[in-house]
């Protein structure tokens, strides 16, 4: 592998391309590449494999799709006929949210151009992504699952890619999709060229570099698990009891206008999302239990300003591509500390400068201790001073919701209990306290009597049958000879109806 160290060049007209490409990207307001477009973007023109490194919100989005552009310009052309365009450039990416924003870049990129691209992923309706594969298109973005779906189907014809980028390759690999991974990459020509960009160059990695690409240059713009010096990195020891707490506070004095705030759980994400809307702020939550629907329109409220705190998982977050993000909020520190330096990059992409600052337990320690030694510095410790308040049921009952519902059970109980007690104490400090007049009970004699056994009910029934007998006249004077009837037990439908009685 060869390995490039070159001097970045000042401007994007310096590296030959179409003036088409140069004006989408003026438009998009950028004069400058970043040190991984001006590394990698020579080498892809040039037809070389790539293996890259570079963190998240460095610019490798435009560092690989802009050469794409820009090679696969010969081919474009205004045909109808899907004939005429074919898959040429695919683009794999781990995660739906992902895959949709490389394909909104490369659309922007490839906007004043003949080009057509589109994506597909999973979690939505096959059938638009259907035809718009139908219609042809030269560049496609996919995750692996949903273009395998599209192979299946054959819905799509992978013979004449000519480039192949695996984005964020790592993620991808950590997800589980190297099998997906080998049988999309037995389906392509053997003549092509591949692209690997991955945030980390683990033994994994390695291994799937030496066996899909041909001598790759090796670009890595950054120390490996390096965080960006623009980042101001805090982190506050507070108790898991306070967390929810110490985000509203942070967001208040640090006059944060919008956030990304990581947890380790779906369920934590929910939680904490319902949590911080109680406390008056505009939040939204994604993650894999959430609809690719809902996901998308949290994704697009937040990047329009009408969500300020967005909860995510590390998954669901993976890929992001917010501009001018002011800040993340780590609530749970990562288990992979790993993780934490794809969480800060959210923050502070491109040049800019951003806040990571995070929630740290006590039985989280260990994690920090972890993650600084990754980074390989220490992070900077925050004091914040928590308003303590009477908390409510809210406050005291969300830690976890599922098994605190039976602990506040117990815990009303013997709230009531108490009270009951406190309520006994009070009569009983009255009865031998001087300034309480004490109360008397107003009695009642019956329950002074002796207990008498009052008859039952069926010699009382009796003896006022007899009673009404005797006094009844028989007819032509004879004595009654008709016995009282004896009561019998009935059901509930009650006895039949005579034909007297009607």
């Amino acid at each position: 592998m060869a390995d490039v160290n070159a001097v970045p060049i000042p401007g994007f007209d310096s590296f030959g391309l179409h003036a088409d490409i140069l004006r989408a990207i003026a438009e998009q307001g950028y004069t400058q590449p970043t040190p991984i477009q001006a590394q990698a973007i020579p080498v892809v023109l040039s037809g070389r494999d790539v293996m890259g490194a570079a963190q998240t919100g460095t610019g490798k989005t435009a560092s690989f799709s802009l050469p794409i552009i820009q090679r696969l310009l010969p081919d474009a052309n205004t045909s109808a006929s899907p004939a005429r365009h074919p898959v040429r450039a695919l683009i794999l990416t781990p995660t739906r949210e992902l895959a949709d924003q490389v394909a909104d870049n490369v659309r922007l990129y490839a906007a004043h151009t003949a080009l057509r691209n589109t994506v597909v992923f999973g979690g939505v309706d096959m059938n638009p992504q259907k035809d718009a594969l139908r219609r042809g298109v030269e560049i496609l973005i996919a995750t692996p699952g949903r273009l395998l779906d599209h192979v299946e189907q054959k819905t799509v014809n992978l013979s004449q890619v000519k480039m192949l980028v695996l984005d964020e390759a790592d993620r991808m690999l950590d997800m589980g999709f190297l099998p997906d991974l080998q049988r999309i990459l037995n389906l392509l020509p053997k003549q092509r060229q591949t692209l690997l960009f991955s945030a980390t160059f683990s033994n994994d990695i390695k291994r799937l570099a030496s066996s899909y690409l041909a001598n790759p240059v090796t670009i890595e713009v950054a120390r490996r698990n390096a965080t960006a010096d623009t980042v101001e990195q805090v982190v506050y020891e507070v108790d898991e009891d306070d967390k929810r707490a110490a985000v509203v506070q942070i967001l208040n004095e640090r006059d944060l206008k919008q956030v990304i705030v990581f947890v380790n759980s779906k369920v934590g994400a929910s939680r904490l999302a319902r949590q911080l809307e109680r406390d008056g702020i505009v939040t939204a939550a994604i993650h894999g239990d959430k609809s690719q629907n809902e996901r998308m329109q949290a994704l697009e409220a937040f990047k329009q300003g009408g969500i300020r705190a967005l909860v995510a998982t590390d998954v669901a977050a993976r890929g992001l591509d917010i501009s001018d993000l002011p800040g993340v909020i780590n609530y749970d520190l990562p288990y992979n500390p790993e993780d934490y330096v794809h969480r800060i990059g959210r923050t502070g992409r491109a040049g800019a400068s951003g806040e990571a600052l995070s929630l740290c337990a006590p039985d989280e320690r260990k994690q920090l201790v972890e993650i600084e030694k990754l980074i390989k510095r220490e992070l900077k410790r925050g004091e914040l001073v928590m308003e303590r308040r009477s908390r409510s049921r809210d406050d005291r009952g969300d830690r976890y919701e599922r098994s605190d519902r039976g602990e506040r059970a117990e815990r009303g109980e013997r709230s009531d209990r108490g009270e009951r007690h406190s309520r006994h104490d009070g009569l009983r400090a009255g009865r031998s306290g001087g300034s309480t007049p004490r109360r008397v009970r107003p009695e009642d004699e019956f329950f002074y009597k002796p207990y008498e056994p009052s008859p039952s009910a069926g010699e009382s029934q009796r003896d006022h049958r007899t009673s009404i007998d005797a006094a009844a006249p028989t007819t032509f004077g004879a004595p009654s000879e008709k016995a009282p009837k004896r009561q019998v037990a009935a059901l509930l439908a009650g006895f039949p109806r005579k034909a007297q009685d009607r």
